[in-house]
Protein backbone atom coordinates (compact mmCIF):
# COMPACT_ATOMS: atom_id res chain seq x y z
CA UNK A 1 0.00 0.00 0.00
CA UNK A 2 1.29 3.47 -0.94
CA UNK A 3 2.31 5.34 2.23
CA UNK A 4 1.56 8.71 0.62
CA UNK A 5 -1.99 7.56 -0.08
CA UNK A 6 -2.36 6.31 3.49
CA UNK A 7 -1.22 9.70 4.82
CA UNK A 8 -3.70 11.53 2.59
CA UNK A 9 -6.58 9.34 3.74
CA UNK A 10 -5.68 10.01 7.38
CA UNK A 11 -5.48 13.77 6.80
CA UNK A 12 -8.87 13.65 5.07
CA UNK A 13 -10.37 11.73 8.01
CA UNK A 14 -9.01 14.23 10.54
CA UNK A 15 -10.33 17.20 8.58
CA UNK A 16 -13.79 15.72 8.12
CA UNK A 17 -14.23 14.63 11.73
CA UNK A 18 -13.20 18.08 12.92
CA UNK A 19 -15.38 20.04 10.48
CA UNK A 20 -18.59 18.01 10.94
CA UNK A 21 -18.33 17.95 14.72
CA UNK A 22 -18.16 14.24 15.41
CA UNK A 23 -15.51 14.79 18.10
CA UNK A 24 -18.11 16.32 20.43
CA UNK A 25 -20.38 14.36 22.78
CA UNK A 26 -23.14 16.92 22.12
CA UNK A 27 -23.49 16.49 18.37
CA UNK A 28 -25.22 19.41 16.64
CA UNK A 29 -25.70 21.03 20.03
CA UNK A 30 -27.99 18.28 21.34
CA UNK A 31 -27.50 16.18 24.44
CA UNK A 32 -26.37 13.07 22.60
CA UNK A 33 -23.35 11.78 20.64
CA UNK A 34 -23.32 11.30 16.88
CA UNK A 35 -23.98 7.54 17.16
CA UNK A 36 -27.40 8.10 18.71
CA UNK A 37 -28.22 10.94 16.31
CA UNK A 38 -27.33 8.79 13.30
CA UNK A 39 -29.41 5.90 14.59
CA UNK A 40 -32.46 8.17 14.89
CA UNK A 41 -32.01 9.25 11.30
CA UNK A 42 -31.61 5.65 10.04
CA UNK A 43 -34.75 4.45 11.84
CA UNK A 44 -36.76 6.96 9.82
CA UNK A 45 -40.51 7.45 9.71
CA UNK A 46 -41.39 3.82 8.94
CA UNK A 47 -39.16 2.09 11.47
CA UNK A 48 -36.41 -0.46 10.84
CA UNK A 49 -35.29 -3.90 11.96
CA UNK A 50 -32.40 -3.92 14.42
CA UNK A 51 -30.48 -6.35 12.21
CA UNK A 52 -30.73 -4.06 9.21
CA UNK A 53 -29.59 -1.11 11.29
CA UNK A 54 -26.50 -3.05 12.37
CA UNK A 55 -25.68 -4.05 8.81
CA UNK A 56 -26.38 -0.60 7.37
CA UNK A 57 -24.05 1.11 9.84
CA UNK A 58 -21.50 -1.69 10.18
CA UNK A 59 -21.84 -1.79 13.99
CA UNK A 60 -21.67 -4.74 16.37
CA UNK A 61 -24.81 -5.85 18.15
CA UNK A 62 -23.61 -4.82 21.62
CA UNK A 63 -22.95 -1.23 20.60
CA UNK A 64 -26.28 -0.91 18.77
CA UNK A 65 -28.07 -2.33 21.81
CA UNK A 66 -26.46 0.29 24.05
CA UNK A 67 -27.44 3.10 21.67
CA UNK A 68 -31.01 1.83 21.50
CA UNK A 69 -31.29 1.51 25.28
CA UNK A 70 -30.21 5.13 25.64
CA UNK A 71 -32.73 6.31 23.05
CA UNK A 72 -35.47 4.21 24.67
CA UNK A 73 -34.73 5.65 28.10
CA UNK A 74 -35.11 9.15 26.61
CA UNK A 75 -38.48 8.18 25.17
CA UNK A 76 -37.35 8.62 21.55
CA UNK A 77 -37.80 5.04 20.23
CA UNK A 78 -39.58 1.80 20.98
CA UNK A 79 -38.03 -1.61 20.31
CA UNK A 80 -40.46 -4.50 19.95
CA UNK A 81 -40.28 -8.07 18.59
CA UNK A 82 -42.25 -8.84 15.45
CA UNK A 83 -45.36 -10.95 15.89
CA UNK A 84 -44.49 -13.56 13.27
CA UNK A 85 -40.85 -13.94 14.40
CA UNK A 86 -40.04 -12.73 17.89
CA UNK A 87 -36.32 -13.06 17.20
CA UNK A 88 -36.65 -10.05 14.86
CA UNK A 89 -36.88 -6.72 16.68
CA UNK A 90 -38.19 -3.55 15.07
CA UNK A 91 -37.29 -0.01 16.11
CA UNK A 92 -39.80 2.82 15.68
CA UNK A 93 -39.67 6.50 16.51
CA UNK A 94 -42.03 7.91 19.12
CA UNK A 95 -43.58 11.34 18.67
CA UNK A 96 -40.71 12.74 20.73
CA UNK A 97 -38.28 10.85 18.50
CA UNK A 98 -39.80 12.35 15.36
CA UNK A 99 -39.50 15.84 16.83
CA UNK A 100 -35.87 15.21 17.78
CA UNK A 101 -35.10 13.83 14.32
CA UNK A 102 -36.67 16.88 12.67
CA UNK A 103 -34.58 19.18 14.85
CA UNK A 104 -31.40 17.25 14.00
CA UNK A 105 -32.30 17.45 10.30
CA UNK A 106 -32.58 21.21 10.53
CA UNK A 107 -29.28 21.56 12.33
CA UNK A 108 -27.61 19.21 9.85
CA UNK A 109 -28.76 21.49 7.04
CA UNK A 110 -27.27 24.45 8.90
CA UNK A 111 -23.97 22.60 9.35
CA UNK A 112 -23.85 21.73 5.64
CA UNK A 113 -24.52 25.35 4.81
CA UNK A 114 -21.71 26.48 7.10
CA UNK A 115 -19.26 24.28 5.17
CA UNK A 116 -20.30 25.81 1.86
CA UNK A 117 -20.88 29.44 2.85
CA UNK A 118 -17.21 30.58 3.01
CA UNK A 119 -16.56 29.28 -0.53
CA UNK A 120 -17.26 30.98 -3.83
CA UNK A 121 -19.64 29.46 -6.37
CA UNK A 122 -16.96 27.54 -8.26
CA UNK A 123 -15.44 26.19 -5.06
CA UNK A 124 -18.84 25.03 -3.81
CA UNK A 125 -19.44 23.13 -7.04
CA UNK A 126 -15.99 21.52 -6.81
CA UNK A 127 -16.52 20.52 -3.16
CA UNK A 128 -19.96 19.01 -3.79
CA UNK A 129 -18.70 17.10 -6.85
CA UNK A 130 -15.69 15.83 -4.89
CA UNK A 131 -17.96 14.73 -2.04
CA UNK A 132 -20.16 12.81 -4.47
CA UNK A 133 -17.11 11.03 -5.88
CA UNK A 134 -15.78 10.22 -2.40
CA UNK A 135 -19.18 8.86 -1.39
CA UNK A 136 -19.30 6.65 -4.49
CA UNK A 137 -15.81 5.26 -3.91
CA UNK A 138 -16.34 4.68 -0.20
CA UNK A 139 -19.59 2.87 -1.00
CA UNK A 140 -17.74 0.71 -3.52
CA UNK A 141 -15.21 -0.17 -0.83
CA UNK A 142 -17.95 -1.46 1.48
CA UNK A 143 -19.26 -4.04 -1.03
CA UNK A 144 -18.33 -7.59 -0.05
CA UNK A 145 -17.98 -10.63 -2.34
CA UNK A 146 -18.79 -14.03 -0.89
CA UNK A 147 -18.92 -17.53 -2.33
CA UNK A 148 -22.38 -18.93 -1.63
CA UNK A 149 -24.42 -21.92 -2.67
CA UNK A 150 -26.50 -21.19 -5.80
CA UNK A 151 -29.61 -22.08 -3.80
CA UNK A 152 -28.85 -19.54 -1.06
CA UNK A 153 -31.73 -17.02 -0.73
CA UNK A 154 -29.43 -14.12 -1.70
CA UNK A 155 -28.26 -16.00 -4.79
CA UNK A 156 -31.82 -16.80 -5.80
CA UNK A 157 -32.84 -13.17 -5.27
CA UNK A 158 -30.07 -11.99 -7.59
CA UNK A 159 -30.84 -14.57 -10.26
CA UNK A 160 -34.56 -13.81 -10.28
CA UNK A 161 -33.83 -10.07 -10.51
CA UNK A 162 -31.39 -10.80 -13.34
CA UNK A 163 -33.94 -12.86 -15.28
CA UNK A 164 -36.57 -10.14 -14.81
CA UNK A 165 -34.21 -7.53 -16.25
CA UNK A 166 -33.35 -9.74 -19.23
CA UNK A 167 -37.05 -10.26 -19.91
CA UNK A 168 -37.45 -6.48 -20.14
CA UNK A 169 -34.30 -5.77 -22.17
CA UNK A 170 -34.11 -8.57 -24.74
CA UNK A 171 -36.01 -8.07 -27.98
CA UNK A 172 -37.44 -11.58 -27.70
CA UNK A 173 -37.92 -11.50 -23.94
CA UNK A 174 -36.19 -14.11 -21.79
CA UNK A 175 -37.34 -17.57 -20.82
CA UNK A 176 -34.91 -19.33 -18.43
CA UNK A 177 -36.21 -22.69 -19.66
CA UNK A 178 -34.82 -21.98 -23.16
CA UNK A 179 -31.43 -20.72 -21.99
CA UNK A 180 -28.37 -22.89 -21.38
CA UNK A 181 -28.55 -22.30 -17.66
CA UNK A 182 -25.94 -24.17 -15.63
CA UNK A 183 -27.46 -26.42 -13.02
CA UNK A 184 -26.65 -25.62 -9.41
CA UNK A 185 -24.06 -28.40 -9.27
CA UNK A 186 -21.99 -26.72 -11.97
CA UNK A 187 -21.62 -23.66 -9.78
CA UNK A 188 -20.56 -25.45 -6.61
CA UNK A 189 -17.00 -26.40 -5.64
CA UNK A 190 -15.13 -28.11 -7.21
CA UNK A 191 -17.05 -27.85 -10.48
CA UNK A 192 -17.46 -24.10 -10.12
CA UNK A 193 -18.51 -21.39 -7.73
CA UNK A 194 -21.09 -18.66 -7.30
CA UNK A 195 -20.35 -15.18 -5.95
CA UNK A 196 -22.83 -12.81 -4.36
CA UNK A 197 -22.03 -9.14 -3.79
CA UNK A 198 -23.60 -7.48 -0.75
CA UNK A 199 -23.89 -3.81 0.15
CA UNK A 200 -24.81 -3.14 3.77
CA UNK A 201 -25.83 -6.79 4.02
CA UNK A 202 -28.20 -6.66 1.04
CA UNK A 203 -27.50 -8.69 -2.15
CA UNK A 204 -26.68 -6.36 -5.06
CA UNK A 205 -25.02 -8.61 -7.61
CA UNK A 206 -23.93 -12.09 -8.58
CA UNK A 207 -21.60 -13.97 -10.91
CA UNK A 208 -20.95 -17.65 -11.51
CA UNK A 209 -17.89 -19.54 -12.71
CA UNK A 210 -18.05 -22.96 -14.36
CA UNK A 211 -14.91 -25.10 -14.16
CA UNK A 212 -15.63 -28.04 -16.44
CA UNK A 213 -12.85 -30.64 -16.51
CA UNK A 214 -10.56 -30.38 -19.52
CA UNK A 215 -12.25 -27.22 -20.83
CA UNK A 216 -11.94 -23.44 -20.43
CA UNK A 217 -13.51 -21.75 -17.43
CA UNK A 218 -16.75 -19.96 -18.22
CA UNK A 219 -18.42 -16.95 -16.59
CA UNK A 220 -22.18 -17.26 -16.20
CA UNK A 221 -25.00 -15.08 -14.88
CA UNK A 222 -23.09 -11.92 -14.02
CA UNK A 223 -25.49 -9.21 -12.87
CA UNK A 224 -25.32 -5.98 -10.86
CA UNK A 225 -28.39 -4.34 -9.35
CA UNK A 226 -29.22 -0.90 -10.79
CA UNK A 227 -28.59 0.85 -7.46
CA UNK A 228 -25.08 -0.64 -7.28
CA UNK A 229 -23.97 0.29 -10.79
CA UNK A 230 -21.11 2.76 -11.31
CA UNK A 231 -19.32 1.21 -8.32
CA UNK A 232 -16.95 -0.85 -10.48
CA UNK A 233 -18.60 -4.06 -9.37
CA UNK A 234 -18.68 -5.66 -12.83
CA UNK A 235 -14.93 -5.22 -13.20
CA UNK A 236 -14.43 -6.49 -9.67
CA UNK A 237 -16.42 -9.64 -10.47
CA UNK A 238 -14.32 -10.25 -13.59
CA UNK A 239 -11.07 -9.75 -11.67
CA UNK A 240 -12.13 -12.16 -8.94
CA UNK A 241 -13.41 -14.84 -11.32
CA UNK A 242 -10.29 -14.62 -13.48
CA UNK A 243 -8.12 -15.13 -10.39
CA UNK A 244 -10.23 -18.09 -9.28
CA UNK A 245 -10.05 -19.68 -12.72
CA UNK A 246 -6.27 -19.25 -12.79
CA UNK A 247 -5.97 -20.82 -9.34
CA UNK A 248 -7.75 -23.87 -10.75
CA UNK A 249 -5.19 -24.16 -13.54
CA UNK A 250 -7.28 -22.70 -16.36
CA UNK A 251 -5.55 -20.62 -19.05
CA UNK A 252 -8.70 -19.50 -20.89
CA UNK A 253 -11.81 -17.70 -19.66
CA UNK A 254 -15.00 -17.65 -21.72
CA UNK A 255 -18.39 -15.93 -21.68
CA UNK A 256 -21.29 -15.18 -24.00
CA UNK A 257 -23.74 -12.29 -24.02
CA UNK A 258 -26.71 -10.71 -25.78
CA UNK A 259 -26.41 -7.73 -28.13
CA UNK A 260 -28.78 -5.71 -25.93
CA UNK A 261 -26.24 -5.66 -23.08
CA UNK A 262 -24.06 -2.95 -24.59
CA UNK A 263 -22.49 -1.80 -21.33
CA UNK A 264 -21.43 -5.37 -20.56
CA UNK A 265 -19.95 -5.79 -24.04
CA UNK A 266 -17.88 -2.62 -23.57
CA UNK A 267 -16.71 -3.88 -20.20
CA UNK A 268 -15.58 -7.21 -21.66
CA UNK A 269 -13.61 -5.47 -24.42
CA UNK A 270 -11.92 -3.14 -21.91
CA UNK A 271 -11.06 -6.09 -19.67
CA UNK A 272 -9.12 -7.83 -22.42
CA UNK A 273 -11.70 -10.25 -23.83
CA UNK A 274 -11.58 -10.94 -27.56
CA UNK A 275 -14.62 -11.83 -29.62
CA UNK A 276 -14.50 -15.38 -31.01
CA UNK A 277 -16.70 -17.78 -32.95
CA UNK A 278 -19.66 -19.28 -31.12
CA UNK A 279 -18.60 -22.03 -28.73
CA UNK A 280 -22.10 -23.05 -27.56
CA UNK A 281 -25.71 -23.06 -28.71
CA UNK A 282 -27.01 -20.42 -26.28
CA UNK A 283 -30.17 -19.12 -28.04
CA UNK A 284 -29.94 -15.69 -26.41
CA UNK A 285 -26.28 -15.06 -27.25
CA UNK A 286 -25.06 -12.85 -30.10
CA UNK A 287 -21.44 -12.42 -28.96
CA UNK A 288 -18.92 -14.93 -27.63
CA UNK A 289 -15.71 -13.89 -25.88
CA UNK A 290 -12.45 -15.47 -24.70
CA UNK A 291 -9.50 -14.23 -22.71
CA UNK A 292 -6.15 -15.90 -22.15
CA UNK A 293 -5.23 -15.77 -18.49
CA UNK A 294 -2.11 -16.57 -16.47
CA UNK A 295 -1.62 -18.68 -13.39
CA UNK A 296 -0.98 -16.67 -10.19
CA UNK A 297 2.68 -16.01 -9.45
CA UNK A 298 4.20 -18.14 -6.71
CA UNK A 299 6.37 -15.31 -5.44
Amino acid sequence: MDETQIDQVRRFNRTVTERVGVLHDHYLGRDRPIGEARLLWEVGERGEDVRRLRERLGLDSGYVSRLLRSLESDGLVTVQPQRRDRRVRTVRLTDEGRAERALLDGRSDELAGSLLEPLNTAQRARLVAAMAEVERLLTAATVTLDVVDPDHPDARHCLMSYFTELQERFETGFDPARSLLPDAGELRPNRGLFLVARLHGEPVGCAGLKLPPGAPAEIKRMWVAPQARRLGLGRRFLTELEARAAEHGRDTLRLDTNKALTAAISLYHSFGFQEVAAFNDEPYAHHWFEKRISAPSSG
